[in-house]
């Protein structure tokens, strides 16, 4: 059986993306990830479940004409699925690269998303790419990979889900830029709703008004508030015909919680917005 080194280097034209993303900014962000990008400092994204990192990730690589590969964190992920393994084709074994090692042979931006549900043993493979070293060990290869001058590395995680066991180390926490990410003030957030969910803006302004009042009661036991994802959500149903109520309901309570007191506070407030006619 015969071994072969092959790098299998993805056509980063493949990568591109060529329409810009809708990101409407919300504070200095863009400015900031110019900045660290001009430099190639690593960048964290800090923020909410779906209040716009990853779009913001995408809306970055377009503006700076950069590939992007996103990589979905869990813990089931190991090294190997970040750097790449051999795998047999016909009678040879032939390397395969990873998603990281791709996009830092390319010059990619490499976006780690959630990278908190990922290994702790599997996250410090990217500590070599994030210092003045900008390599990465292959050692299945014998290789040391020199990170294209282009190469990026992104991570997002939410601050809402921290806990002993899934925390970033401190190893790790301190090699990034932090931009920190909220979900946007009601009018900017109506305006996006209004753009990504294709509704008139008085709707999206009241679907807004009711995430607020949702964010609000996360004492009660809520997780998370709900996202500005949940919300184009909701303004999808409402676009297709779906009323206010049943929208919101299927489209923004019901992801949020299984518990049954906790929704029935969440009907209240939908009674309350949206009464039945």
């Amino acid at each position: 059986m015969n071994l072969i080194m092959t790098n299998h280097t993805d056509n980063k034209d493949a990568h591109l993306i060529l329409k810009e993303p809708y990101y409407l900014e919300t504070g200095n962000e863009i400015a900031l990830f110019e900045a660290s990008y001009a430099d190639r400092l690593p960048v964290m994204l800090k923020g909410p479940t779906g209040c716009g990192k990853t779009r913001f990730v995408e809306y970055m690589a377009w503006r700076l004409k950069r590939p992007l590969i996103t990589i979905a964190c869990h813990e089931d992920l190991f090294a190997s699925d970040l750097l790449g393994r051999f795998l047999l084709k016909n009678d040879e074994t032939v390397w395969n690269d990873g998603p990281l090692t791709r996009a830092a042979r390319m010059g990619a931006v490499c976006y780690l998303d959630e990278i908190v549900e990922a290994r702790k043993d599997t996250t410090v493979v990217i500590h070599p790419l994030t210092d003045n070293r900008r390599t990465l060990p292959i050692d299945k290869k014998g290789e040391i990979l020199k990170a294209h001058p282009d190469f990026l590395i992104v991570v997002s995680y939410n601050p809402g889900y921290q806990s002993v066991i899934k925390d970033l180390k401190q190893s790790t926490r301190q090699r990034f830029v932090a931009l920190e990410f909220d979900y946007p003030e009601s009018s900017r957030e109506a305006q996006i709703v209004a753009q990504e969910g294709d509704i008139d803006p008085y709707t999206a302004e009241r679907l807004v008004f009711f995430a607020t009042k949702i964010r609000n009661v996360r004492d009660q036991g809520l997780t998370e508030g709900a996202s500005t994802r949940l919300l184009i959500y909701a303004a999808r149903l409402i676009k297709n015909g779906v009323s206010m109520r049943s929208a919101c309901r299927n489209a923004v309570c019901l992801p949020l919680t299984d518990d049954q007191r906790l929704l029935e506070t969440l009907d209240d407030l939908l009674d309350d917005i949206f009464p039945a006619k």
